[in-house]
């Protein structure tokens, strides 16, 4: 049995990582969805090799109201309406110490990692209370839950987000609209590309390279490496699905054991 057979999905950051694994596996469960994401030959490719019967894009800006409101428009345009949102858009930021930090570059990561998800929340809610249920699973991260010296917007941002889908939760429980958080530690992704660069480039060091970098981020993990997309996705799927029926208001580790203790 199909786990999303007749359900709508909207993914934000579908051209990511995370984003095109949990495209793939909702389609696969009977989904047809809705990618949202900047570049657009990414999105076309991944609808392309998904079908688009199954599957379209919107090319939106998840901080600019208008354009959130425009990715859930198209979704209700094209497949009728909304079951299911996946606010899974997300930037990395900076590699730097508070004091160092560029303001610019804080707020864009708020905007995206906090503004884009409160839009997001804003215009699909309305559409999954004309449906009468609803899944809402919003991307944070162990550094939800932590901190991390150097990236003060980004842990900052999916605190932040844990706060507001607990908020959510207890709004949308009357409607029939379940709202969660999955929390993945260091993903085989670009985003993990990126901060290793930015933690070799911070050292400064002869030693430091993207090998030791990536082996110092896996060692901190008890399962001694990173996660695939894949496995994020699947607990996106459970959470997405019928399966987590009774599930609302939980932040949900997938992490390799990263938050069990200090590590």
């Amino acid at each position: 049995m199909v786990r999303l057979q007749g359900k709508i999905a909207i993914i934000t950051g579908g051209a990511g990582g995370i984003g095109q694994a949990a495209a793939r596996q909702f389609a696969a469960e009977g989904a047809r969805v809705v990618l949202v994401d900047r570049e657009e030959a990414a999105l076309q490719s991944i609808v392309g090799s998904i079908g688009e019967d199954k599957a379209s894009y919107v090319v939106a800006d998840v901080t600019q109201p208008e354009q959130a409101q425009g990715y859930v428009k198209a979704a209700v345009e094209r497949w009728g309406g909304v079951d299911i949102l996946l606010a899974n858009a997300g930037i990395e930021g900076a590699v730097s110490p508070i004091t160092d930090y560029a303001i610019d570059t804080f707020d864009q990561v708020l905007a995206v990692n906090v503004r884009g998800v409160w839009l997001g929340l804003k215009y699909v809610i309305p559409a999954m209370r004309e449906r009468g249920s609803g899944s809402i699973v919003i991307t944070s991260s162990t550094a939800g839950i932590g901190g991390t010296a150097g990236m003060s917007a980004y842990v900052t941002s999916k605190h932040a987000v844990i706060g507001m889908m607990r908020t959510a939760a207890l709004e949308c429980a009357p409607l029939g609209i379940r709202v969660n958080t999955v929390n993945p530690a260091p993903i085989e992704t670009r985003m993990m590309r990126s901060l290793e660069e930015m933690r070799v480039a911070a050292e400064d060091s002869s030693e430091a390279t993207i090998e030791r970098t990536k082996l110092a981020f896996e060692a901190r993990i008890p399962l001694q490496r990173y996660g695939d997309p894949e496995e994020v996705a699947k607990l996106m799927l459970f959470l997405a699905s019928d399966d987590s029926s009774f599930c609302t208001g939980g932040v949900y580790m997938v992490d390799g054991g990263r938050s069990a203790g200090n590590t």
